[in-house]
């Protein structure tokens, strides 16, 4: 059978690869921490998400994305710490999608993946609330590295890459189900 996009192609690749053997645990673990230390950066530009997970010091969340998984803690800072092994986790959320390709194209349309939400659900609700409010100041970081001016000029042409990207994966076809 031959695919009818590239996207497609690079979907089967990306199923055989994810099918093949599997990373290290020692790997998995200093990846998880690395995305906790990013979370918690972003995080602490927003002091109303952190009041807000304060309130659910404490709960832990599991999420999911096809065999990959994360379990975080809520801690009393209001950030977020990998759960221990044993925790029970009061939320589990689940990216719905297996596609990376179909889950790329759906935030370049500013569309958000299906999720399956299974849980406390006032936990929940602030979760979702993070998901809406809370954004990654790129430009900020950039600038304390090499200054507000040149910041300011790759956020400017980043924001236009981005527009771009967005406008051509909305033409294609298979980004509207046409195929």
């Amino acid at each position: 059978m031959t695919p009818k996009t590239p996207f497609q192609f690079l979907d089967g690749l990306f199923e055989r690869v994810a099918g093949g053997p599997q990373p290290p645990e020692w790997l998995v673990h200093e990846v998880q921490h690395r995305a906790v230390l990013f979370l918690n950066h972003v995080l602490m530009q927003e002091p109303e998400a952190m009041d807000r997970l304060g309130d659910q010091s404490g709960r832990v969340a599991r999420v999911q994305w096809r065999q990959f998984s994360m379990t975080l803690q809520v801690t009393p800072a209001g950030l977020v710490d990998l759960a221990p092994a044993s925790a029970t986790p009061d939320l589990r959320i689940e990216v719905a999608e297996t596609s990376p390709l179909s889950i790329a194209q759906s935030a370049m349309r500013g569309e958000k993946p299906t999720i399956l939400i299974d849980g406390d659900v006032k936990f929940a609700a602030e979760i979702n609330w993070l998901v809406d409010n809370v954004r990654w100041d790129v430009e900020e970081d950039l600038a304390r590295v090499i200054g507000d001016a040149p910041a300011h000029a790759v956020g400017t042409a980043a924001k236009r890459i981005a527009q771009a990207l967005r406008s051509f994966v909305n033409s294609m076809p298979f980004s509207r189900g046409d195929v």
